[in-house]
């Protein structure tokens, strides 16, 4: 039987544009995987990763033409929003060289032998190596900055680990043509290519989670999918992490006072941080809770001007379509739920954006009006009236765990509902905002892209420098003599890496 045919295909009409590649056999993933594991050593050398990361930063910006027009070609994401993300992935690699350089991430511990404590302490040594190969799936929704050379990528890299990435059957033709960059800027670098490849197709990524030499996963994607892979993960004679974005409904509480001084101002924002890029960012604000009242209905009526002059827009692919245009359908027909702007199809290919309404006193059971509490990827967007901040409270105790969480609250002065709703939100998302909207997330040290299940699968972030941390472990060394300890934790410290040395920071 021949292999698969993997095809471009333009979601403004649903038609092929190209074959690109064919689907992966079991063979040929067994042969990527083996060839990443192989050259895993060449990248022990930080500054030649470091090097690398920068030229691949370099090349992605010099080849941008050609990859932004592929790009919108296969995701209908337009220029203007591909050229951002380009320059973001860019930025991804430069700030992962520069935690690689810094050193800081190798977590080194030394603790001088001391035979006055109780018990003695023995001489030991304290870093983090990297895992082995990593596989990487990549998104749907950012075909940059969260796929071939995007931030699970990268922090991988940057930590030594080679990378075997599984292509988003949305941009394959994308995929392939990054891909290629990051292979020359190995060989550019004195790399081998295979620190980086790559494999299309369903089964291709079912045998990628499976193979004993891969030693840890990242994902972003559906909760379904990604939580098939993470079963396998677990499964596995030798289990392994797995780091996965799964799904958010990304809540925001707005508090009286909060619509009261400035209902027309977060309604505009809503609709706004909604709608962008169709709806389609896994930080949309999917549910909101307004009061009840006449402040709640202006922010509910400048939200239906502003979502109503919003424009039919393209989804990823037109499976995306159907679901989208199902999900809000079924959601419309509970009891009790109106909708002021009807979200659905917009067209053939396209989706029109709009919001639903519901009291939320119909939330705070188990029933029928649960599936208002689960993500709808798409432009729509859930708004519960609430009477009391006891009711938000019954709610928010009902919300699965999200990567983001917002509290819109007053600003002119002290709010007496904040510091309460700003703890029960917490627990609930990996990033707590205040009067700002989470579309939009820095690529800063401080960052967490993360959350309780099932926003992710782990308590780590896959924003940040901090995502390095997922694909190392650490290893203590004992009583070792000098000339046989790696040269980051030898007493001279010949690489000047940050440490801390007896407890102090040297």
């Amino acid at each position: 039987m021949s292999a698969a045919p993997v095809w471009s295909v333009d979601p403004r009409t649903g038609n092929p544009r190209e074959q690109v590649a064919v689907e992966a056999t079991a063979e040929e993933v067994d042969r990527a995987v083996r060839a990443a594991h192989a050259v895993r050593d060449a990248l022990a050398d930080r500054t030649a990763r470091a090097a690398f990361l920068r030229t691949a930063a370099e090349l992605l910006a010099d080849s941008g033409e050609h990859i932004i027009e592929a790009a919108d070609a296969e995701t209908a994401l337009g220029p203007a929003r591909l050229t951002g993300e380009l320059a973001r992935t860019a930025a991804q690699l430069r700030a992962f060289a520069e935690v690689v350089d810094e050193g800081a991430y190798l977590d080194v511990h030394i603790d001088h032998e001391d035979g006055s404590r109780t018990p003695p302490w023995p001489d030991l040594r304290r870093y983090k190596i990297p895992l082995g190969v990593v596989a990487v799936y990549a998104a749907s929704n950012f075909p940059l900055a969260f796929s071939v050379p995007g931030g699970d990528t990268a922090s991988a890299l940057a930590a030594g680990c080679p990378v075997v990435v599984k292509a988003h059957p949305d941009h394959p033709a994308t995929s392939e043509l990054c891909a290629s960059v990051l292979r020359r800027a190995a060989a550019r670098t004195g790399l081998p290519e295979d620190v980086v490849t790559l494999v299309h197709g369903f089964d291709a990524g079912v045998e990628l989670i499976r193979h004993p030499l891969v030693s840890a996963a990242g994902f972003t994607g559906s909760v379904r999918g990604g939580r098939a892979l993470f079963d396998a993960a677990a499964a596995r004679p030798a289990p392994i992490p797995f780091h996965g974005e799964l799904g958010s409904l990304n809540p925001v509480v707005v508090t009286g006072a909060a619509a009261a001084e400035r209902a027309g101002e977060i309604g505009a924002g809503l609709g706004g941080s909604m709608t962008l890029g169709v709806g389609q960012f896994c930080t949309k604000p999917g549910f909101v809770l307004v009061p009840e009242g006449a402040a709640g209905d202006q922010l509910v009526k400048t939200l239906t001007e502003t979502v109503s002059s919003t424009g039919s827009g393209v989804l990823l692919d037109h499976r995306m379509r159907d679901a989208f245009v199902a999900g809000v359908r079924e959601r419309a027909a509970l009891p009790d739920v109106d909708a002021p702007v009807t979200p659905g199809a917009g067209g053939e290919h396209t989706v029109s954006a709009g919001f639903l309404t519901v009291p939320a006193a119909r939330l705070t059971g188990q029933g029928p009006h649960d599936a208002l509490l689960e993500e709808c990827f798409g432009p729509v967007a859930v708004i519960a009236r609430y009477s009391s901040v006891d009711e938000i409270a019954a709610v928010l105790a009902r919300l699965p765990g999200n990567l983001t969480a917002t509290l819109q609250t007053a600003t002119e002065e002290a709010d007496p509902d904040a510091a309460r709703l700003l703890a029960a939100l917490t627990p609930l998302a990996g990033r707590i905002l205040v009067n700002g909207w989470p579309t939009g997330v820095a690529v800063a040290p401080a960052q967490h892209h993360g959350g309780p299940y099932p926003a992710t699968t782990s308590t780590s972030t896959s924003v940040g420098a901090t995502a390095i941390e997922r694909w190392l472990r650490p290893v203590t060394y004992q009583s070792t003599p000098e000339a046989l300890l790696p040269p980051e934790l030898r007493e001279d410290n010949p690489q000047g890496l940050p440490r801390r040395v007896d407890g102090r920071r040297a």
